[in-house]
């Protein structure tokens, strides 16, 4: 399954979700991937709908239909090679609404590829039918043996290329996607931008250098991180290396965002926000002012260039509220990036970058 051949056509099982921060991994395919192209949502809830629409108001051209059985039996349809697992769950388990359908898709010959932290392959009924069907099961978060994690050396520094981390102020906030349109949108600027993926989605999507930070073992976190930047950097001799961020660094259910700035040396930063969210997601712990996450990461060492908007529970007139007044209060670009683009973020990170 290499993401340098064409993209291969799937079903993306979200049961229920689509329209839910939990389906993030099918909206990132549904918004762009080398390795996967959806032909397919399995939803019964968005029956008959674009699943485009259902995410974000704008037509893909991908039916939304109930059950795996239904699309396979139409003949109006691209025939699929493999199914995705289109969410990412707190806790990272496997529903169990959602078995039938996949081992009705194992039934008809498609391929799971599955990034929860519940193992497809580990599953005796998963694994005996897959056998059975000659059909593989990918779980991308299986963690590598430790024998070949790498620990982290300082050769980071070696790296010239500008990092810019795309960190957040809480998780599920975009931050994978602003990374991928900043990399797009670099390119499309005549630059050589490169994106280290550092999820399940990022890897489904197709970008060759990266890992799976939340099952790769602490101890390992750092040299992962400063492998896949070396990796990238001299193979790709990039520009310009964007660095996807997870978590938050006051996320009490999984802080993160220091070792994207200590050990891979980001010393930029695109900072994802959400003004309508008052809470971290999945708990009743009020979000910090954003002034003092400015300044946490400046303690760090590195440098916020602006402001990625996320719009959620905010009408367009709040969205524009919110926009001017954190432009007034930090000075900085503020970007609503599913209604603007990124080409502002794009000129704050060239700016700073001197590229």
């Amino acid at each position: 399954m290499s993401s340098s051949s064409s993209p291969s056509p799937c079903l993306i099982l979200t049961h229920g979700l689509l329209d839910n921060n939990s389906a993030k991994t099918c909206h990132g395919i549904l918004r762009g991937s080398d390795r996967f192209r959806a032909v397919g949502v399995i939803d019964y809830r968005f029956v008959g709908r674009d699943a485009g629409e259902v995410m974000d108001g704008r037509p893909a051209g991908v039916p939304v239909v109930a059950t795996v059985a239904e699309y396979m039996a139409r003949t109006d349809v691209e025939r699929p090679t493999h199914c995705l697992v289109g969410v990412a769950l707190a806790g990272g388990k496997l529903p169990e609404a959602f078995r039938e359908q996949l081992l009705s898709a194992i039934d008809h010959g498609l391929h799971l590829v599955n990034g929860l932290h519940t193992f497809l392959a580990d599953d005796p009924e998963f694994a005996g039918r897959a056998q059975a069907r000659g059909v593989s099961i990918t779980d991308v978060r299986r963690p590598k043996p430790r024998t070949e994690l790498r620990f982290w050396t300082g050769d980071i520094f070696r790296v010239t290329a500008p990092i810019v981390a795309v960190l957040g102020t809480d998780c599920a906030l975009g931050k994978r996607t602003t990374a991928r349109w900043l990399m797009e949108g670099c390119r499309q600027q005549g630059l050589r931008a490169e994106m280290i993926y550092t999820g399940q989605t990022g890897w489904m999507q197709g970008s060759p250098y990266g890992f799976i930070f939340d099952s790769t073992v602490n101890d390992f976190i750092s040299g992962e991180l400063e492998g896949a930047i070396l990796h990238c950097f001299q193979e790709a001799r990039p520009d310009l290396i964007f660095i996807e961020g997870q978590s938050a660094l006051r996320n009490p259910t999984g802080p993160a965002g220091s070792e994207f700035i200590l050990s891979g040396n980001a010393r930029g930063v695109i900072l994802q926000h959400a003004p309508g969210r008052p809470h971290y997601e999945g708990t009743d712990i009020a979000l910090a002012p954003i002034e003092s996450e400015l300044a946490l990461i400046s303690l760090y060492g590195a440098r916020v260039l602006a402001i990625a908007l996320n719009e959620e529970d905010l009408d367009e007139a709040a969205a524009q509220a919110a926009q001017a007044e954190l432009h007034a209060r930090t000075g900085l670009p503020v970007v609503r990036p599913l209604r603007e683009g990124v080409d502002a973020l794009v000129a704050a990170v060239r700016q700073w970058a001197g590229v």
